[in-house]
């Protein structure tokens, strides 16, 4: 991995309370079940070392999305939890960059690398990283602090959630970002940190 860049941008999309409803899991489990850790690790590096954080939420438009204002699924996560101070965007479809201010508040600030976690890996995360990919965005996507769950494919047959995952990372990787691992990520950290 190319070096980190201080102001490189933490965004953390969609981790809300509302993924945990059983709803998402109806076909199988999800993967990936140490991602809200290695968030929380990421984000803790984030703050001690005072880069630029933007938590991502999901405002569905949708009367029974889990995801909707209102409902008990909109508040985000423990382990994602903003504090004050910290970049809320609200998005209504699955990039965080359509219909938002994301784009203009990232360059308004000089920032191109972006380091993305959070879900879903094959829907918002993906519709995310492709469009920051178009715009021009250094993109390093951590694939261990990210998830997804099982879909049935076009032929009827099972993928779990691992094989999505997996497939959604290919799809992504020297196209539209580096796919990196959180230890990467937080030893780039450390070594950009530790004094010359």
């Amino acid at each position: 991995m190319e070096t980190l860049p201080h102001d490189a941008a933490l965004l953390i999309v969609d981790l809300q309370k509302a993924i945990d409803d059983p709803r998402w899991s109806r076909i199988g489990p999800r993967n990936n079940p140490q991602a809200e850790t290695n968030i929380a690790a990421l984000l803790a590096a984030w703050r001690r070392e005072g880069r630029p954080i933007v938590h991502i939420r999901h405002d569905s438009v949708e009367p029974d999305s889990t995801y909707r204002p209102g409902g008990p699924g909109h508040a985000f996560k423990e382990e994602a939890m903003p504090v004050a101070g910290e970049t809320v965007i609200g998005k209504r479809v699955n990039s965080a960059f359509i219909g938002t201010g994301l784009d203009e508040w990232l360059r308004g600030r000089g920032i191109g690398t972006l380091v993305v976690s959070g879900v879903i890996t094959n829907n918002s995360v993906e519709a995310t990283v492709r469009v920051a990919g178009n715009l021009g965005y250094d993109v390093r996507l951590v694939a261990d602090a990210c998830f997804t769950f099982a879909r049935i494919d076009r032929s009827g047959r099972l993928r779990t959630a691992d094989e999505v995952h997996d497939l959604s990372l290919a799809n992504m990787d020297g196209e539209y970002a580096t796919v990196v691992e959180t230890a990467e990520v937080l030893g780039e950290v450390s070594a950009s940190s530790a004094p010359t």
